[in-house]
């Protein structure tokens, strides 16, 4: 028995150097006193909560924002600030349950995030701006727009910025505040069958009608015009030198690039009016030369 006391006093006598060394103060924070168990509990509360905000990011995107609309570097965005602000609540509760006094650094708070917010000012305009994007909705991956004079694919929406590549496979990173402030044309925002206006003219001795039925014959026989909706012949106007009509074609597969279309149709139509005999006509004008009489006596005269 003598042997389990001794233990015992042993035990607790080495559990109170233990708590006792825990307890001696490092160093001042403001008016708290810093300790090993401080610190001790820091550690393991941090460690705890950097696994959970982890875990809570990784439920946010599996389980609730998944199941949304929203765009995959949009998706990866709002779940990282979703872990940002977990995080950030997280250490404030950490510091004051552990009894450290954090009024010392509100100042220096205060200074810093005014600064941050002068610096960060553009980044958090794209961040709300890629916010609205995902709410309205006014463009999505896939969608063919042209904002400013760019055009091109949209391949992918993140929080500051969103991609677009050009028909010369060219990436360009268009921040999101250029989709709010300024104007976009999106030729997909309902659905990807748009219609284009080519003109055809021909001489005025030809006959419309003919010429309507060739141009809507062209436009069938071509692969990448849409049969619903139709496509359609408008009798423009009475040039100057030929009468001018307007093949308009639907196209779902042609949207980003029209002017391969026209290239196809324009190929077609010069050898349909090639074999109808249908002339294209070209810009004529009548030069008309004054002349008056000139003696040699006054030439000779102006030469010297």
């Amino acid at each position: 028995m003598e042997k389990v006391d001794d233990v015992g006093e042993s035990i607790k006598g080495w559990w109170a150097s233990f708590n006792e060394l825990l307890q001696t103060p490092l160093f001042s924070f403001g008016d708290s006193e810093i300790d090993l168990g401080h610190i001790f509990y820091l550690v393991v509360s941090a460690s705890i909560l950097v696994f959970a905000s982890r875990w809570l990011m990784r439920l946010v995107v599996n389980k609730l924002l998944k199941n949304t609309a929203m765009e995959k570097g949009m998706l990866q965005s709002v779940a990282t600030l979703v872990r940002f602000g977990i995080l950030v609540i997280g250490f404030i509760v950490i510091f004051q349950s552990a009894g450290i006094d954090l009024s010392s650094l509100s100042i220096l708070a205060g200074a810093l995030g005014v600064g941050i917010g002068f610096g960060l000012q553009n980044i958090t305009n794209n961040f709300i701006s890629g916010l609205i994007i995902l709410f309205e909705r006014p463009i999505k991956v896939g969608d063919r727009i042209e904002v400013g004079d760019i055009a091109g694919d949209v391949i992918s929406i993140n929080a500051r910025a969103t991609t677009i590549i050009t028909n010369d496979n060219i990436s360009v990173i268009v921040p999101n505040s250029e989709f709010i402030s300024g104007t976009v044309i999106n030729w997909s925002h309902s659905d990807r069958n748009v219609r284009f206006l080519f003109p055809v003219g021909v001489s005025y001795k030809e006959d419309p009608e003919k010429v309507k039925k060739i141009l809507l014959e062209v436009a069938d026989k071509n692969e990448h015009v849409l049969k619903s909706p139709p496509s359609s012949v408008m009798f423009d106007e009475f040039g100057d030198n030929s009468l001018n009509f307007y093949l308009g074609v639907w196209t779902s597969t042609h949207i980003e690039k029209p002017r391969v279309l026209k290239s196809e149709l324009y190929f077609e139509i010069f050898k349909k009016f090639t074999e109808h005999g249908i002339e294209i006509p070209f810009p004529q004008r009548d030069l008309h030369i004054k002349t008056s009489p000139v003696t040699v006596e006054q030439i000779q005269s102006k030469l010297n």
